[in-house]
């Protein structure tokens, strides 16, 4: 039986590739799975050789933090390639790790399929050289990216964006508001603090603040809990608030995306997800200091939100650094709310994301190629 290795060091990764691996089972291509992946992965086969919740990292402070993991993790890799090497290795996204596995599996000539791209265009914009150097293919997810590889040579076919496969609104909004005992008659204003402790940390205390600025009566207020995060975290930082009066949702996020007036989000994933559903909200970014710092020069791009890059336009608000806290983030909320045309306006921009996302379906799309390169 042939043998696949998977890096999926984020939970987006972890949920892109798990309907891959779905559709693999679902055609009957009976493969092996091994890697690095979460538990959507692991429902689909998938056999980790690391704790997933440990890939969970995000700026230089927190990689140093633990470094000494993942320099192990680097090292039984390649002890895997020289003594078992597998048939192909699909890297996902997390290019701090994955573009160094794509060296040590080039070099040993083993055929590397990435898939999602390094926005490579946002910073370090020589990483285009290294994909082309590294990798046999590459599986984009966002169309404008074909243009730099086109011109510069790399091996590439835009599968379409997982997202449009992935959400999927299982109650109505009354259904919704009866589970978590939510008052329709008011407006609902939700939050998605993050995926990682340490967004969890810098955001959820802003968000909660937010709240305490909004708090007139008007609103109920709708927090997500991800999987992927401390629950014992999320509910002390909440007490501490001194809030008492917010929903906490847990395993409807795509519905609370959907039934929501207006949402406040994290920078990431979730915004493609929140923008893609059509609900009008708010991108929140907010770091350590010494990781801002060092971004702000080299970054290369105007914008951070997924949502604006893709449409090319200042859709929705962007909230960066120090303007993520409860004034700022009440003040945009309700310059929204407020105004009946803003509001529609919105909407109306982020309905064009169908269009530019396209109707292609990237599970069918990344059988093909996995297929085809297993196959070669």
């Amino acid at each position: 039986m042939k043998k696949i290795f998977w890096i999926a060091g984020e939970k987006s990764g972890d949920l892109h590739s798990s309907i891959v691996l779905k559709e693999l089972q679902l055609q009957n291509k009976e493969y092996q799975h091994v890697g690095i992946g979460g538990p959507l992965m692991r429902k689909f086969g998938l056999k980790p050789m690391f704790p997933f919740d440990r890939f969970a990292v995000m700026g230089f402070i927190e990689v140093v933090k633990h470094l000494f993991f993942f320099v192990n993790v680097e090292k039984k890799i390649r002890q895997l390639f020289r003594e078992n090497p597998p048939d192909l290795v699909v890297l996902v996204d997390y290019p701090g790790l994955n573009m160094r596995i794509a060296q040590q599996a080039s070099k040993l000539g083993i055929p590397v399929l990435y898939f999602i791209s390094p926005q490579f265009w946002a910073w370090k914009f020589k990483r285009i050289f290294k994909l082309k150097k590294l990798t046999d293919h590459l599986a984009y997810i966002l169309p404008f990216e074909g243009k730099y590889f086109d011109k510069f040579g790399v091996k590439s076919t835009y599968v379409g964006h997982p997202i449009a496969q992935e959400i999927e609104i299982k109650i109505n909004k009354k259904e919704f508001a009866e589970k978590y005992n939510i008052d329709s008659t008011k407006q609902w204003i939700g939050f998605l603090p993050g995926s990682r402790d340490n967004e969890l940390k810098k955001l959820l205390p802003q968000y909660l603040a937010a709240i305490k600025e909004l708090d007139n009566g008007n609103f109920e207020f709708l927090i997500s809990r991800a999987n992927s995060v401390s629950e014992s975290l999320f509910n002390d930082i909440i007490k501490k608030s001194g809030i008492s009066n917010c929903k906490v949702i847990h395993d409807n996020n795509y519905e609370m995306m959907k039934h929501t007036d207006i949402l406040v989000v994290t920078s990431g994933t979730a915004t493609l997800e929140t923008a893609y559903i059509g609900t009008p909200f708010i991108i929140a970014y907010k770091t350590s200091k010494i990781s801002y710092e060092l971004g702000k020069r080299f970054i290369k791009i105007d914008r951070i939100g997924l949502p604006n890059i893709v449409l090319d336009k200042d859709i929705v608000p962007e909230l960066i650094q120090n303007e993520v806290n409860g004034k700022s983030i009440s003040k945009n909320i309700l310059a929204i709310l407020s105004s009946e045309t803003k509001y529609n306006q919105i909407k109306k921009e982020l309905q064009n994301l169908h269009d530019i996302l396209g109707s292609k379906k990237t599970s069918e799309e990344m059988v093909k190629l996995i297929e085809e390169m297993l196959n070669e």
